[in-house]
């Protein structure tokens, strides 16, 4: 039988650390902040009851390093590990040495995370789930004659998609035989170096798709959704503006993609919070899952605006043994809400990195507006990691309420010291296309190059 949580090591940092620290507070339970040496003056190390040094700045001395982390358990008699997202969050064998080590990992078990972490692997479970996926090859491919073959069911264009691993890393996009050949090496060594795996899949590409995700919570025998997010305005990939719910879906559409992803999430019995993502056809009204994250997302916000519920609180309920206590019938879909991430990188110099220090900070108050971030005036943002300084969220009782307070609370933010993507977000939130929901996961990168070279997107 599980054990309850005595005291939780945060295996993270930035915003997302501040956040996991901040609602074990409101459970009760202890927290470590695992620090590397750049983040000894961090938020995070400021709120937590503990701090432990894992080691040198670099991520592979100190966050990545499974052995550091483990140390950090015994040192601080921490007994339950709480991985955030990015760096070892959906890692198998981490989990399994937290679980061996006689902790609590928060997430699902390790098989999950290993099963739905191959993307070949994940695509046949969601079949067997009878859950509709794009059009693809059967499974892994490993050399170009395969992957022709393949291609020839599949149709063209196509992508090439790396079967381990995600953030757009090994997708390369091939529109005939020729460009296949070419590009299907590319991918594999792309997927090598990036995952360590050189595994590749093809997968029909849908030009003016939509990214629709949902959010479940599972206790390992029963799952609920939590609605659906919009997340298809990305850059290189990257999310920069999300929403809840997506903007076009009408209720019976929004039911069957929703029943579908419980329907995934039951076959797994699956345990904690988790993400499956789809790709929405607006032409058709087709949806097709295409992978699932076993971790928190960065745009949980918008979820738990929408909902009312505190999606890092259930997890740590259900780490310690806790059954879900949600019904389905329990979640209710409340008004808009909307993520704006903002980033240490400078929109006029092609989103280059910015890091610096905090000279001056505001953040926007008021009726429907929430700030998740690290900084403090004074901090040193450290050149070593993500770029993500913070995320303004609104929420309005409809759409386009949520837009207008979106604009005040951008206009209200005051961040000096270093350039990031806050100029971008107010320009961002004055297109029509954004304001009318008309728009594509391509839809963001034509307009930041058409915004370049002078044009209108």
């Amino acid at each position: 039988m599980t054990q309850p949580i005595r005291k939780l090591l945060v295996a993270n940092r930035g915003e997302i650390a501040v956040r996991i620290i901040r609602a074990a507070k409101a459970l009760g339970i202890p927290t470590v902040a695992a620090c590397s040496e750049a983040d000894i003056d961090s938020q995070a190390a400021r709120l937590a009851d503990e701090v432990h040094l894992l080691g040198p700045a670099r991520a592979d001395k100190s966050y990545l390093n499974i052995e550091a982390l483990l140390g950090a358990l015994q040192a601080t008699g921490a007994n339950a590990v709480h991985p955030g997202y990015g760096f070892l969050s959906e890692n198998a064998g981490f989990a399994e040495a937290v679980i061996a080590s006689g902790a609590i990992f928060v997430g699902p078990d390790p098989d999950t995370i290993r099963r739905m972490g191959d993307k070949a692997e994940a695509r046949r479970t969601a079949q067997a789930a009878g859950v509709p996926v794009v059009p693809g090859s059967p499974g892994e491919l490993f050399d170009v004659e395969s992957a022709l073959r393949a291609a020839e069911s599949v149709g063209y264009p196509l992508l090439i998609k790396a079967s381990a691993g995600g953030g757009g890393r090994g997708i390369r996009l091939a529109e005939n035989a020729a460009q296949l050949s070419e590009e299907f090496p590319r991918s594999q060594r792309e997927a090598q170096a990036a995952f360590g795996n050189g595994a590749v899949y093809l997968e029909r590409f849908i030009g003016k798709a939509r990214h629709i995700e949902v959010q479940v919570l599972g206790d390992g025998k029963n799952a609920v959704h939590l609605f659906e997010r919009e997340c298809s305005l990305q850059r290189r990939r990257q999310k920069i503006f999300e929403e809840a719910p997506s903007p076009v879906l009408d209720a019976q559409q929004r039911e069957a993609l929703c029943a579908s992803a419980v329907r995934l999430t039951e076959s797994l019995g699956y345990k904690g919070a988790g993400t499956l993502e789809y790709l929405y056809d607006d032409v058709t009204g087709e949806f097709f899952f295409i992978e699932m994250n076993t971790r928190i997302q960065v745009e949980h916000p918008v979820t738990e605006l929408v909902t009312g519920i505190d999606l890092v609180q259930a997890m740590l309920r259900i780490a310690g043994g806790e059954p879900l206590g949600l019904k389905q019938s329990d979640i209710r879909l409340n008004g808009s809400a909307l993520q704006m991430r903002l980033n240490a990188e400078d929109p006029a110099r092609d989103f280059f990195p910015s890091p610096g220090l905090v000279e001056s900070l505001a953040w926007p108050q008021g009726e429907g507006v929430r700030v998740d971030t690290h900084l403090y005036e004074g901090y040193r943002v450290p050149p070593y990691y993500d770029s993500l300084l913070a995320k303004l969220i609104v929420h309005g009782p409809d759409r386009s309420t949520a837009l207008a307070r979106a604009r005040t609370a951008v206009a209200q933010t005051l961040l000096t010291g270093m350039a990031s993507t806050l100029s971008l977000h107010a320009e961002l939130l004055q297109q029509p296309w954004l304001q009318t929901a008309d728009f594509h996961t391509g839809t963001l990168e034509n307009w930041l190059s058409a915004r370049r070279s002078g044009g209108e997107a």
